[in-house]
């Protein structure tokens, strides 16, 4: 295959580019907004997207140090805003405020759980990522601090609004975390910097791995309809979540390019749905052959099936060793040579490590605080876009080159922001109740 010529795209060439290809409505007058001083001021909290991983998230915001109080919440579905709230009252009685009329509900609850915060507070992002872009814009409109959980956009022209939203953040004053935990693992920190020092030679090849078994999926409840039964099984709709790849794989793809602290060029791969039949649209494998500038490669593998060879984390092959690290990998290990020997060990993590989750809260609220300048939109923006690039590649069996990718209007879910609670889904089964699902070869994604 050939490769397009690239350079490594600085931050305002990259913001620039985004910004040219981009249409959308104007995020507000530009101003800056208060900070908490000293940390003595009590910082609120609204929690958008009540499942799991946000009701984590409201909890590790709520452990920060000084005054946090969390006062209001949105969630599609009421019960799961219900639960989240009855969980987080357990574990935080006197930091949790959020009467009735602060409890919203539906596709448009965001803006009133944001109204309910106010200028100056935090909202914290985690509803499926195709919402992300427009939650982004509308926190950065009205002077809110962010915490987006990954994914950050499930397409290119969400890509670009994010990183117009994050530019104009920048400009105001307002500080925005992405949800890219592995960034703040202190095992990681030290063996990245040992691999950035030469510790395993000159970097060749990455490889980003999640093998595991198959990724669930609740069939739809009597009286349900199809836009909430895709939304409650949102890791199975590539609208809703950007595939496995962008989604489930983002993380060790984010360490993988950290470790090469540069971006890919382009990427090749392929995929299928080999094993998999629920009614969805899936993908049960993946493997995308990323390209960098120096012609290094990085492979990202993905597959989620049962009575399989399961794996979960980075190989980072250098000139003289190998780096066995990444999510799903807690205790980072270097070697000599490319055996993973006990007798080639050169450097673990010995230490005890604070959670990866909290200390990415805590570095947050410690830079609203102390109004130091806080903003990784960026970095999570070309994570994200790696991984989309990625998908476009295996389901279209076509090479894709970083500046395509960024450029493509290709919207997944067009009209996306007009979604309303009763409105169809974007994508629909057909008479058989099965789902579009990518081919390669025939998939169209630029």
């Amino acid at each position: 295959m050939q490769h397009a010529r690239f350079s490594p795209t600085p931050r305002r060439t990259f913001l620039k580019t985004s910004a040219t290809v981009a249409a959308g409505a104007a995020l507000g007058a530009v101003k800056p907004f208060g900070v908490h001083a000293a940390g003595s001021d009590t910082i609120k909290i609204a929690l958008i997207g009540c499942g799991g991983r946000g009701t984590g998230a409201a909890a590790q915001a709520l452990s920060t140090a000084g005054p946090t109080k969390l006062v209001a919440m949105a969630d599609f579905f009421p019960h799961r805003l219900k639960n989240s709230l009855e969980q987080l009252k357990q574990r935080f009685a006197a930091q949790v405020d959020v009467p009735p009329e602060r409890q919203f509900t539906g596709l448009a609850g965001y803006r009133h759980a944001m109204e309910a915060v106010g200028a100056g507070g935090v909202v914290l992002l985690a509803t499926p990522p195709a919402f992300r872009p427009r939650h982004v814009e509308e926190a950065v409109a009205r002077g809110l601090h962010i915490f987006m959980e990954k994914s950050f956009a499930v397409d290119a022209p969400g890509i670009r609004r994010v990183l117009r939203a994050g530019e104009e953040a920048r400009k105001k004053n307002l500080k925005i975390a992405g949800g890219l935990m592995s960034r703040h693992s202190q095992p990681l920190e030290e063996a990245i910097r040992f691999i950035h020092d030469g510790g395993i030679g000159e970097v060749i090849t990455a490889w980003a791995y999640r093998m595991h078994g198959p990724v669930g999926f609740t069939p739809r409840a009597p009286g349900m309809s199809e836009l909430a039964h895709q939304i409650a099984n949102y890791s199975n709709f590539t609208w809703l979540n950007g595939s496995f790849i962008v989604d489930w794989l983002i993380h060790n793809i984010d360490v993988c390019c950290w470790v090469k602290n540069d971006w890919p060029v382009s990427v090749q791969g392929m995929g299928g749905r080999q094993v998999r039949t629920e009614p969805d649209q899936l993908f049960d494998h993946y493997a995308a052959e990323y390209t960098f500038a120096d012609g290094t490669r990085l492979h990202a593998q993905g597959r989620h099936m049962g009575n399989c060879y399961d794996f979960f984390g980075c190989q980072i092959h250098g000139t003289t060793g190998l780096a066995i690290l990444g999510e799903g990998q807690p205790r980072p290990r270097l070697f000599k040579g490319h055996n993973p020997l006990s007798a080639n060990l050169i450097w673990t993590f010995r230490g005890e490590a604070k959670d990866q989750y909290q200390v990415e809260h805590d570095r947050l609220f410690e830079a609203i605080r102390n109004d130091r300048p806080y903003n990784e939109t960026e970095r999570c923006c070309k994570s994200c876009l790696t991984a989309i690039m990625g998908r476009m590649a295996c389901e279209s069996g076509k090479v894709i080159t970083w500046d395509e990718a960024l450029a493509s209007n290709l919207e997944l879910a067009p009209g996306l922001d007009e979604l309303r609670d009763d409105s169809p889904a974007p994508v629909m089964p057909d008479a058989h109740g099965h789902y579009p699902i990518a081919m390669p070869g025939t998939t169209r994604v630029l």
